[in-house]
């Protein structure tokens, strides 16, 4: 199934160049940090601590990746329970903004959890798209609990290969 990345001009802030420091990152990388992938995680975890959980609707922090092609940057997140319905793609100036929810189990009446460790909650992640990212082209597909999203580059972007004979005329000209 496909999922829509919607766009939007998103103001002045959007519109900023990226530069080394991005404080949005850098706020994600801390909170990322913070809420079990940092080198304090195993502790906290072995010590009862869930900062997934608060009174069962919590935070939930999917995984995700991003690589890089010849030809496009993809971005992979693992949303398993997540409906179509419930994720929402925005594009804001070179902004990527991920939002969504994945809904709590339901607890019935008369059941006893001796372990109830998958997180639920709404979840927000947002990226700073390269320059290079031909904005028109993006796509997204939500398979199997799975999405990928293909940011292509711009053809100028690109790699291509220059050949001996052709390097040659360019330093000439």
């Amino acid at each position: 199934m496909d999922v829509r990345v919607k766009s939007g001009n998103g103001g002045e802030l959007a519109q900023r160049q990226p530069t080394s420091f991005d404080p949005f990152q850098a706020m994600q990388q801390m909170v990322q940090n913070v809420f079990g992938f940092g080198a304090l995680a195993p502790w906290l975890e072995r010590s009862g601590f869930r900062p997934y959980e608060r009174g069962g609707e919590g935070m939930y922090v999917p995984a995700f990746d991003v690589k890089e092609r010849p030809d496009a940057y993809v971005i992979e997140a693992d949303l398993p329970g997540v409906k179509e319905g419930d994720l929402d793609i925005q594009l804001t100036g070179n902004r990527l903004t991920f939002s969504g929810k994945r809904e709590e189990t339901r607890r019935e009446a008369g059941e006893s959890f001796y372990s109830f460790e998958r997180a639920s909650g709404s979840f927000s992640r947002t990226f700073m798209l390269p320059e290079d990212v031909n904005a028109e082209l993006i796509s997204a597909d939500l398979d199997k609990g799975v999405l990928s999203v293909a940011l292509p580059k711009r053809e100028a972007a690109k790699p291509r290969k220059i050949s001996l004979k052709e390097r040659i005329k360019q330093l000439k000209s």
